[in-house]
C-alpha cells in the first residue's frame, strides 16, 4: 500500500517538475552547475516530503479503521462496568494517537484544508463508531461467528498497519537520524521514552480491553 502510494505522489511531482538547462551557452558553465545542484536540492527535499505525506495518510487509515471497531464497541457495550474503564483507556488512547498523527501531518506540510480534512477524520471516527454501536446495540452480538470474523479481519488488518508504520516509517526513521546518532544521551532518551510509551500502551490495552 505505501509503495503504491509512493509511486503515485512522485509520478504526480514529475509531471509537475520543470526541467531545468545546466548547458544553456548564455549562462555559462557556472550557472550550469548552480541550476543543477538546485534541481538535486529540490528534488530531495520533494521526496523527503512525498514520504511524509505518505506515512501520515497511511497513518492516519490505520488509526482510522482501529477508531470505529473500539467505538463500535463501546457503543454496543451495556455493562456500566465495562463502558467506564473503556471510555478512560479509550481517552488515553486516542490522545496518544493524536500526538502522533499530529507529528506526522505537521511533517508533511498540508495545505489548511487538507490538514483540516485529516483532522476531522480521526476526530469524528470514534463517535461514528459509538453511534453505530449504540444503534445496534440491541441485535449485536460480540460473541457471533460474523461479528468476531469481521472484527478479528479489521483489526488484524490496521494493527498490521500500525506496527509497520511504527517500526519501519517512524522509529527507523528517526533513530537512524544523523543528529540522534550523534547524541549519545539523546539516544538514551529515546529508548527510554520508547519503552514507556509501550509499557504504558500495553497497561492501557489491558485496562480496557482495547
Amino acid at each position: 500500500m505505501e509503495a503504491f502510494a509512493t509511486g503515485y505522489h512522485r509520478r504526480s511531482e514529475l509531471r509537475k517538475a520543470q526541467p531545468v538547462n545546466g548547458d544553456e551557452e548564455s549562462d555559462g558553465d557556472h550557472a550550469g552547475h548552480v541550476h543543477g545542484s538546485a534541481f538535486v536540492l529540490e528534488r530531495s527535499n520533494s521526496s523527503d516530503l512525498i514520504r511524509h505525506r505518505v506515512v501520515s495518510q497511511v497513518l492516519e487509515l490505520g488509526i482510522v479503521v482501529h477508531s470505529v471497531i473500539i467505538g463500535i464497541s463501546l457503543g454496543a457495550s451495556e455493562s456500566p462496568k465495562t463502558i467506564k474503564p473503556l471510555v478512560a483507556a479509550l481517552s488515553f488512547h486516542q490522545f496518544f494517537e493524536g500526538m502522533g498523527l499530529g507529528g506526522c501531518i505537521s511533517q508533511a506540510k498540508y495545505k489548511i484544508k487538507a490538514t483540516i480534512i485529516m483532522v476531522l477524520f480521526f476526530s469524528l471516527t470514534t463517535p461514528t463508531g459509538i453511534a453505530v454501536g449504540l444503534g445496534i446495540s440491541k441485535i449485536y452480538d460480540e460473541n457471533s461467528p460474523t461479528a468476531l470474523i469481521v472484527q478479528g479481519v479489521l483489526n488484524s488488518a490496521s494493527a498490521g498497519i500500525l506496527i509497520y508504520m511504527a517500526l519501519v516509517d517512524l522509529l527507523a526513521t528517526d533513530f537512524m537520524n544523523p543528529k540522534m546518532q550523534s547524541n549519545v544521551r539523546l539516544q538514551l532518551g529515546a529508548y527510554a521514552t520508547l519503552l514507556l510509551g509501550a509499557a504504558s500502551m500495553s497497561v492501557l490495552a489491558k485496562w480496557g480491553g482495547i
